[in-house]
């Protein structure tokens, strides 16, 4: 079952025009601190300034170093501000019901529940048994500095984004009909034109009958936010910040890569033929692959699709059957020389930039090679959750992402926990 809990004090925005100046992309939606650095600029209240406040800086020459003691600082300096600024507000005993739509998908409502989970339901080695289903490996450093800022800071200001079977449809629809029947507390847009609404929980009876829904499902899939759930149990925490979305709700958009550091051979050089099924790209421009098992590669020269052939991978095995773990072996490792998926010569590419900017990359010189990815399907990142497998590293990025500073936990009046 999957436990849902209100948050004994959350810190929200007042009105819709306070959700516009102080909610932000979460830290880790941007390519460079230099684009953080200029969204601060244009926004210098949003919550940036305390989730990645080394950036809060007076130029991009002074854009200091992330997790540093001045910047742990400066991140608990702008909280206390937050606090106390008269665009928020503290409410008692909140659940939430979380509304983005897309422009993208105008007709698509990703839908779900937010509150408190619990760290004691995440699968570990430890915990074979919990509901949690985490499905990337969790990087040690990573985990620790958002740790270091949880404390700091004295709040959970982002969330674990969760997907959930909700088999029967029964969940998504109290979630529909709640928000159909009231006007929501407040709504932004952000920087994509992702409309987010939300819906603040504070009757009994309505967080009861959401609780209870929720309890029914067996297992919840983490879709963001590993490390901030590995963050709160570092700190011995009992609870974070989470949504669970109905999974047929959520969409997975590409996650590409950029190659630097390497020879810059044309395709026709790299032995491909052993692998792959190697053809000219699909139509002029950046190809961008939509079927799963065709793989994009720009050699500075044109594109190429290739296609993986028949025993190159295990059907099987779900984690080894997605194109990203496709890539790494047989391209990255086998061709390239780069077998370690950390490799600082590989670069990861959300959805949020397209091929054709990945490919102009590579004109400009600044890379040897674009690979540009299908996207992982709903039915493939299940499956290799309940495998038990981890998915390849930076293999799903899902769209449209969670708001920051939406709905915040402070920590229970007496205690040291959310």
């Amino acid at each position: 079952m999957i436990t849902i809990e209100p948050v004994a004090r959350a810190l929200v925005p007042v009105d819709s025009a306070a959700a516009d100046a102080l909610g932000a992309p979460n830290y880790d939606e941007f390519q460079s601190d230099l684009e953080i650095w200029q969204l601060l600029r244009a926004k210098p209240d949003c919550l940036l300034r305390v989730t990645m406040a080394h950036c809060d800086a007076t130029s991009p020459e002074s854009i200091g170093e992330p997790d540093s003691e001045t910047s742990l600082e400066r991140a608990a300096a702008s909280m206390a501000r937050l606090i106390g600024d008269n665009r928020t507000r503290e409410l008692g005993g909140v659940l939430w019901v979380y509304e983005i739509v897309s422009p993208k998908r105008p007709g698509i409502r990703q839908i779900g529940l937010g509150g408190l989970a619990r760290t004691d339901e995440i699968r570990t080695d430890a915990n074979r048994a919990g509901s949690i289903i985490r499905n990337e490996g969790v990087r040690d450093a990573k985990a620790r500095g958002r740790a270091r800022l949880v404390e700091r800071i004295g709040a959970f200001v982002d969330c674990v984004n969760n997907a959930v079977d909700d088999g029967d449809g029964a969940f998504r629809a109290a979630l529909e009909a709640h928000a159909d029947g009231r006007p929501p507390a407040f709504e932004t847009l952000d920087e994509a034109g992702n409309r987010h609404r939300v819906w603040l929980v504070t009757d009994a009876a309505d967080i009861a009958a959401f609780t209870t829904l929720l309890a029914r499902e067996p297992h919840a899939y983490v879709a963001d936010g590993n490390h901030r759930s590995a963050a709160a149990a570092m700190l011995g925490r009992e609870h974070f910040l989470a949504v669970f979305f109905p999974a047929s709700t959520l969409h997975i958009a590409p996650y590409n890569r950029l190659v630097s550091g390497v020879p810059n051979a044309p395709a026709a050089a790299l032995g491909l033929g052993r692998s792959f099924e190697v053809d000219r790209g699909s139509g002029p421009g950046a190809f961008q692959p939509v079927a799963t098992h065709e793989i994009g590669l720009y050699d500075g020269r044109a594109w190429w699709r290739l296609r993986p052939r028949p025993g190159a991978f295990d059907h099987g095995d779900a984690a080894r059957a997605i194109d990203a773990d496709i890539v790494q072996r047989l391209l990255f490792a086998d061709r390239l020389g780069i077998g370690d998926d950390r490799d600082p010569r590989l670069t990861f590419v959300g959805a949020n930039r397209d091929a054709a900017w990945l490919q102009a990359q590579v004109d400009a010189g600044g890379f040897r090679y674009a690979v540009t990815l299908p996207a992982v399907t709903m039915e493939q990142f299940i499956r290799v959750c309940l495998q038990g497998a981890l998915m390849p590293p930076k293999s799903t990025w899902f769209e449209p992402k969670i708001r920051s500073g939406l709905v915040m936990a402070l920590p229970d009046r007496g205690t040291d926990d959310t």
